[in-house]
């Protein structure tokens, strides 16, 4: 299994309650359809306010058919909505899932 985490840290309340919205209103479904197979949204334990979404793919070809084929047109809608000069700030990681605890 493959994971890919988005990162964002947003200046208010306000902003993240806004994103959040619609994180859940639709964006997190299409990165689902396009391949993920399940996404959860972590609020993190920080004095500003900050998420993680962490995607799984079955493996890294399908995240990477999901990068090629529906990531641009969904990064540039929520860069759109959500920019860096709103005060939103944007990482991304993934790596391959070596062991899941406990064992499916």
């Amino acid at each position: 299994m493959f994971r890919y985490t988005v990162s964002a840290e947003f200046p208010d309340e306000s902003l993240a309650s806004e994103w959040l919205h619609w994180l859940r209103d639709g964006h997190i479904d299409e990165v689902l359809a396009a391949g993920a197979t399940s996404a959860e949204i972590v609020r993190l334990d920080e004095a500003v306010t900050a998420f993680e979404i962490r995607y799984v793919f079955p493996d890294r070809e399908t995240f990477k058919r999901y990068e090629d084929d529906h990531a641009p047109r969904l990064r540039a809608e929520g860069v759109e909505r959500f920019p860096e000069a709103r005060g939103v700030q944007y990482d991304r990681s993934t790596g391959v899932i070596e062991a899941t605890f406990p064992a499916p």
